[in-house]
């Protein structure tokens, strides 16, 4: 576990009871709730560093309704609201990742094919 140091610093009263509110509600520790929540505000700000492109398409209604309805149970579930958008990015880059590990293990099945022809084929030789 990394090493941890305190952070101390003078909140507004209201913002202080919200945090504490939202804390509470997820059932965490206050330092890792506040640990999360940080760690969020730079991953955030480090994505929005990056070039965008719009990817805009349309859905079936019921669809759409499904989203939204597992979007609040999601919400009441985690005590953590998750956008529509942090949803479907989640969902492309979970699929991305799999194909993207399935072409790799494909690749790495057909270079050890490969190695083994090619020891075959020197044992021919012999």
């Amino acid at each position: 576990m990394e090493p941890t140091k305190n952070l101390c610093a003078q909140i507004p009263v209201s913002l202080h009871a919200k945090v504490r509110e939202e804390q509470e509600r997820s059932g965490q520790p206050l330092g890792a709730y506040i640990t999360d929540l940080l760690t969020e505000y730079y991953r955030r700000s480090e994505k929005s560093m990056e070039y965008t492109k719009t990817l805009a398409f349309q859905i079936p209604e019921s669809l759409f309704y499904r989203i939204k309805d597992h979007l609040a149970r999601e919400k009441v579930r985690t005590g953590k609201k998750l956008s529509q958008r942090d949803f479907v990015l989640g969902l492309i880059e979970r699929a991305l990742e799999e194909a993207e590990a399935q072409e790799a293990a494909q690749l790495d099945e057909s270079q050890e094919e490969t190695g083994e022809q090619e020891v075959d084929s020197h044992a021919d030789l012999v």
